[in-house]
């Protein structure tokens, strides 16, 4: 079995790796300086941390004076953070036929509401069955029917689309999704409100009663 010598290699070079003949040191405790690579690591010796280089690609190469175990963990941190924000958007498939009755097309219509909320994609179809592939323009009416029923939460990302017995239209929200609200949040939201509610007839009460006197 082959081991891919790309994967062993470290991703900063640090200490005796760093072999260019002078480097630039920046740091939190440290005001930037151009320094000899040997003097520097003399440096990071006293300070008992790692000379690791940050930005190989600049003239001279920067590097900072961190420990490198720590320095490491702080990447890892920062993009397990990163990855935790990004929003994941999935393609929701919501099925019509090409003669589907009102109820069930409110019905379908609220599901996709709820799934753009949530910052996902709906891509909506009708399936013709059989001899009812004569009735396609039904079909293509009923979904742009449904975009326009969506238009203030979604924007129309595919035209309707015939492939094989299937039209379909894809809609894409107009804004990202936002992480849902924990019951808890949305109990102390409403109660909040509510007490905001209930003060200002006081307010306007002793207000009145002022402007009386």
């Amino acid at each position: 079995m082959k081991v891919d010598k790309r994967k062993q290699q470290p991703q900063y070079r640090i200490n005796e790796q760093i072999r260019v003949r002078e480097v630039r040191i920046v740091g939190e405790d440290i005001e930037s300086v151009v320094m000899p690579t040997r003097q520097a690591l003399q440096l990071a010796q006293e300070k008992e941390v790692d000379l690791v280089e940050i930005s190989p690609n600049a003239n001279p190469p920067v590097c900072r004076l961190i420990d490198y175990s720590k320095f490491l963990y702080q990447q890892k941190k920062k993009q397990k953070e990163m990855k935790a924000k990004q929003v994941k958007v999935e393609v929701k498939e919501i099925r019509f036929g090409p003669q589907t009755a009102d109820a069930d097309y409110n019905f379908k219509l609220k599901h996709a509401q709820g799934f753009l909320n949530e910052g996902n994609k709906v891509k909506a179809y009708v399936f013709f069955k059989g001899r009812s592939i004569v009735f396609k323009e039904q079909g293509e009416v009923l979904l742009l029917r449904f975009a326009n029923d969506l238009e203030e939460l979604a924007k129309v990302e595919l035209m309707p689309t015939l492939e094989g017995k299937r039209m379909s239209i894809i809609l894409a929200p107009k804004k990202a999704g936002q992480p849902k609200k924990s019951q808890q949040r949305r109990d102390e939201e409403k109660a909040l409100e509510a007490a905001k509610t209930s003060e200002t007839p006081v307010d306007e009460e002793l207000a009145d009663d002022e402007a009386e006197e």
